[in-house]
């Protein structure tokens, strides 16, 4: 049991989550507290929060990984930071069980609560796709794609084999929401440059950039003229897309659509879709029927005033669009969170000093999305955007809302040393696999 709180004790805020929400809501709530008026922990499995629309440039070697990371515990000074999985969440009890990264279970309490997990990969029940696929939610999976696709380069630029060298060089990417086009994007702007400038045997039209999309178009954010412009930029680079089609199997790397097309590959990037944290399931605050907690648009959880959420995790109504569609929520996305945690850190101020949250309201700013080096689309200001342009947009709009000015001053100074000596594409292929060389050589 998680033990009882003394009156003479500060308040216990715990904010489950170290992600866009929970870094944002902990940094506002360690500037406004009074001393001694509250403690914050903060529980997450990592030890920082994860940038992920930098997640495809840190791929392509255009941002050094570290930089798209911020550590939460250089971050939240004032706070406490717990290494830890939750896996448990009895609001009732006032307790949340955790798992610590030595592996002990724990129990803590709370009299505040912030729930805010966020999303994991939403995976289909298609066969091989658990054993052959990758996500890109992580810096860790960003890495590996990285040197993954390298690796390949490398292998297929040394067999002998012309039917391994084309299933080394066929690249699979399946969905085609904002993380899986610029990831896309930007990877195959990374293999065009290396393949032109370091692979002499191999040619560009040897590598073989596929996307599969379920819907009838892609970047459903923007307006649908800019998607079908996307299409076009991405063919003209000469991938090919699948649009209103299915992956039907990926066993042994055979990919099967539901069109009829089958081709071999070595490489399948997974971005169809999110879905929130599975841990909610395993609590007794409402969820939604997609498996959100159910909050107002003050982002307290219903029935729960003590309970407060934001983010991908969360079904907060957008009142924006609730004119026209009552069941309207915010999406899951990045602009979302980053500005429901600033509020949320405020509100929970307001409410603990006798005073009442204020709703979000989301006035949207529109949507930026990166197609490689130099190269962007943007549907922003009620302007649409294209081209070189749309690519500074996006830059600059992702550098400001990047956490600390640390981060974006190591990001920016990364821009400048790839526009003056070229991005680095060199293969780190060994990360992935660290033992493989020191258990060769204890067998010799």
């Amino acid at each position: 049991m998680a033990a009882a709180k003394s009156k003479s004790e500060p308040t216990r805020i715990l904010v489950l989550g170290g992600g866009y929400v929970g870094l944002y809501t902990a940094y506002g709530l360690q500037k406004m507290l009074r001393a001694n008026e509250a403690s914050v922990t903060v529980v997450d499995p990592q030890p920082h929060m994860t940038y992920a629309p930098f997640l495809p440039e840190a791929a392509a070697g255009a941002i050094e990984p570290r930089h798209v990371v911020v550590p939460l515990r250089r971050v939240l000074k004032r706070c406490h930071v717990l290494t830890a999985r939750v896996t448990k969440i009895e609001n009732e009890k006032k307790s949340v069980t955790v798992e610590a990264a030595d592996g002990h279970i724990e129990q803590l309490g709370y009299d505040i609560l912030v729930v805010a997990l966020g999303a994991v990969a939403r995976i289909l029940p298609i066969p091989g796709l658990v054993e052959e696929g990758i996500a890109f939610k992580t810096i860790g999976e960003a890495i590996y794609i990285r040197n993954h696709v390298m690796t390949k380069l490398d292998e297929a630029a040394s067999t002998l084999d012309p039917e391994l060298r084309k299933r080394l060089l066929t690249f699979t990417v399946v969905g085609g929401g904002f993380a899986g086009i610029e990831a896309l994007a930007e990877l195959e702007d990374m293999t065009r440059f290396a393949v032109e400038n370091y692979y002499p045997n191999i040619k560009t039209s040897d590598i073989r950039w596929v996307l599969v999309e379920a819907a009838g178009r892609i970047l459903p954010e923007v307006r649908e003229t800019l998607g079908v412009y996307t299409v076009e930029q991405l063919e003209k680079r000469g991938i090919e897309v699948y649009l209103s089609t299915a992956a039907k199997s990926f066993e042994n790397g055979h990919v099967v659509l539901s069109d009829g097309t089958e081709f071999d590959t070595d490489t399948i990037i997974w971005t169809a879709g999110v879905k929130a944290n599975p841990v909610l399931a395993n609590s007794d605050l409402p969820l939604d029927k997609r498996g959100r907690v159910e909050a107002t648009a003050a982002m307290q959880v219903i029935g729960h005033p003590e309970v407060w959420t934001a983010g991908d995790n969360a079904a907060i109504p957008d009142l924006s669009r609730t004119e026209d569609d009552p069941t309207a929520t915010c999406p899951p996305n990045a602009q979302h969170a980053v500005r429901q945690a600033r509020l949320l850190a405020k509100n929970i101020i307001k409410v603990m000093r006798g005073g009442k949250p204020k709703d979000y309201f989301h006035k949207n700013l529109g949507a930026v999305a990166s197609l490689g080096l130099h190269k962007g689309v943007a549907d922003a200001l009620n302007l649409k955007i294209k081209g070189f342009p749309a690519w500074l947009f996006h830059r600059a709009y992702h550098l400001k809302a990047m956490p600390t000015w640390n981060r974006r001053i190591r990001i920016l100074l990364d821009w400048i040393l790839g526009g003056l000596f070229r991005r680095e594409v060199i293969s780190l292929g060994q990360i992935n696999n660290p033992k493989d060389e020191f258990a060769r050589v204890s067998k010799s």
